[in-house]
């Protein structure tokens, strides 16, 4: 079996799980999130393209996976899951069926039964068919907050795999600068990266790398349609190295060739403005903090209209789409209070749309009992790669 914690941290956390579905009131709980399957369990797999649902009870009864065939040996080889249950694929099928006499086991009829909503593991035309089903049968409610709130807080465990895709990060990001050059290609910077990555160990990124030069340096999504790089240029990358299916997020802009005077403020500017970000990142203060210290550094130098509404985000344990694990999000007004272990990817970014011109610097953070641990050891400079 292929666990990546020992037993009895699983076991803490399905502990922890069924105290709060006690708390509010739940006696059963349907996880659809692959991030909450491997969280609870270890269960491992991108099955969560297809139904498939976990479900655990307030009591002590055996956690049951209903899921596809494929992923049979998955769940009995990377998980703490003793009592599979199987669909098949047939025109017409409701997979949803077969959830029926699982729940009637566990004795959830009438009951009131949480499903996680907020996620990518339950398409809405399940959801549909899930609430025609069940609709009469027990009383369902949103639940997506049980598990995602307590993967937040990380242990020590999960914290050892943060610190080793944070080097990961580190080393990859020196080989996109080493190859990052005048007259470079976009992928092959990319691929330096990622060879660096998963040499290391490491797994596919749950996302990205976002990585783009000339007018594409301003983007900060990712786009198609790789291109060289200019003899006078800009380069932005943002991207995830991920270990045990751990996310750590590092972002730089690089000037190539030459480097602009309004180009080097913008730099300093957005260095700044990361400094007094990591310094409200302190037990107690509201997670808001955070991006009121982003604001008030941007907007007294006149870049109010150039930087983002929201300066970061939660980072843990996730799979494709997103290396975005949130809620929470770090944005003004969050009164989510800081706790140590939290994993969170400040970015500070610049966008001078008028000019043509962007800077982003962003780096991940673990949060402590005083100053938070910046995961990164590499210095924040100016990048110029001649």
């Amino acid at each position: 079996m292929a666990l990546h914690f020992e037993r009895r941290e699983f076991d803490r956390r399905v502990e922890r799980a069924r105290a709060r579905l006690k708390r509010d009131g739940l006696a059963g709980l349907l996880v659809f999130g692959p991030e909450s399957h491997y969280y609870l369990t270890g269960y491992d797999t991108t099955g969560y393209v297809f139904f498939q649902c976990l479900v655990l009870t307030a009591d002590e009864q055996p956690i049951t996976l209903l899921t596809r065939r494929p992923d049979l040996e998955q769940a009995r080889r990377t998980s703490t899951i003793e009592d599979v249950r199987l669909w098949y694929d047939s025109d017409g099928k409701d997979p949803t069926e077969e959830l029926v006499p699982i729940l009637e086991e566990k004795g959830l009829a009438g009951e009131r039964v949480g499903v996680e909503l907020d996620g990518f593991g339950l398409s809405a035309r399940n959801y549909a068919r899930l609430s025609a089903r069940f609709g009469g049968w027990c009383e369902l409610l949103d639940g997506s907050q049980v598990v995602r709130d307590l993967r937040v807080v990380k242990s020590e465990a999960e914290l050892a795999y943060v610190r080793r895709a944070a080097a990961l990060a580190d080393d990859a990001l020196e080989a996109m600068l080493t190859a990052a050059r005048p007259g470079a290609f976009e992928g092959d910077i990319a691929a330096a990266g990622s060879a660096t990555i998963f040499a290391g160990g490491g797994d596919p990124p749950a996302s990205g790398p976002v990585l783009g030069s000339g007018d594409r340096a301003l983007l900060v999504r990712g786009s198609t349609g790789a291109r060289h790089l200019d003899a006078v240029d800009q380069l932005t990358v943002e991207f995830a190295a991920t270990f045990r299916r751990y996310n750590v997020c590092l972002m730089r802009t690089a000037a190539i060739g030459e480097s602009p005077d309004r180009h080097r403020f913008m730099f300093e500017v957005a260095r700044e403005a990361l400094a007094e970000m990591t310094a409200a990142a302190r037990p107690g203060r509201p997670l808001g903090d955070i991006d009121r210290a982003h604001r008030e550094v941007f907007d007294r130098n006149g870049f109010s209209g150039a930087r983002m509404a929201a300066c970061g985000y939660s980072l843990g344990a996730t799979y494709r789409p997103s290396w975005m694990d949130v809620p929470p999000m770090l944005y003004l007004g969050n009164a989510t209070p800081t706790e140590p272990g939290m994993v969170l990817f400040l970015h500070s970014i610049l966008i001078d749309a008028d000019a043509g011109l962007a800077m982003s610097i962003g780096y991940t953070i673990a949060t402590t009992d005083g100053e938070p641990e910046v995961l990164s050891r590499l210095p924040i400079d100016y990048l110029l790669c001649p």
